[in-house]
């Protein structure tokens, strides 16, 4: 795989691409059933909640996965099911989460990303972000001085679609106005961004900042953001 040499459009996933959670997600909650008096490990509640996303389906009554009532529907099940969290507390705990992830203070930006977004910019690329996210991602990506840096942000919760469905990648190529082989995509998911924007006529890159995939032969694949700017966007002499 190659970068296109008319690199029109830049797509970015966001989650383990331009952002992390700090403390990851699982210890979050577990932070929050032990103020809320139903303690758990963090390495249980890691089990609890892939369990629940597992068992959960894409849309539950109408309601499109991490959206916030689906959301409340696995929120529910977790400590109201599992740990015995009395109901009457489910509407507090619930507020808390999502005030908790909408946060700037839960996320930090991994090194390069906003040099990286300035970059794109200086070269004249459309940047679109395509995220499996809550609704709260747009928000989210303006407390992270990032909102202002793209051009527009096709989050799974509010397109009642998401990775690797194609109709994301579809949409972002229609919003930025060009043709896929013009655009490239970059995420942390060897399947959900890598796989799918190449079934999309898409360039790839896989953005691996744990080196975690150093097996991946046939993935263009880099370890920092740092390295994706000077890929996407290189210094000229």
């Amino acid at each position: 795989m190659h970068i296109p040499n008319k690199l029109s459009a830049v797509f970015l996933d966001v989650g383990d691409t331009l952002l992390r959670e700090d403390p990851p997600r699982f210890a979050i909650y577990a932070e929050e059933a032990a103020r809320f008096g139903v303690p758990v490990d963090p390495a249980a509640m890691g089990e609890l909640m892939r369990a629940a996303h597992h068992e959960l389906p894409v849309v539950l009554d109408g309601a499109f996965r991490y959206s916030d009532a689906w959301f409340e529907a696995f929120i529910e099940r977790i400590f109201c099911g599992e740990l015995g969290l009395p109901e009457e507390r489910l509407e507090e705990l619930t507020q808390e989460l999502f005030r908790r992830f909408e946060d700037a203070a839960t996320f930090r930006l991994y090194p390069g990303a906003i040099e990286l977004l300035d970059r794109l910019r200086v070269r004249g690329c459309t940047i679109g972000i395509i995220s499996n996210w809550s609704a709260r991602l747009p928000r989210v990506l303006e407390a992270m001085d990032l909102a202002s840096r793209v051009d527009f942000v096709l989050c799974s919760a509010l397109e009642a679609a998401e990775k690797p469905e194609a109709v994301l990648f579809t949409r972002a190529l229609e919003r930025a106005g060009v043709p896929p082989e013009e655009a490239v995509h970059a995420g942390d998911h060897p399947v959900k961004d890598v796989r799918a924007a190449r079934e999309c006529g898409l360039a790839a890159v896989l953005v691996d900042h744990r080196d975690r995939h150093a097996d991946s032969p046939d993935t263009l694949r880099v370890r920092s953001l740092s390295e994706l700017s000077h890929l996407l966007a290189p210094v000229r002499a």
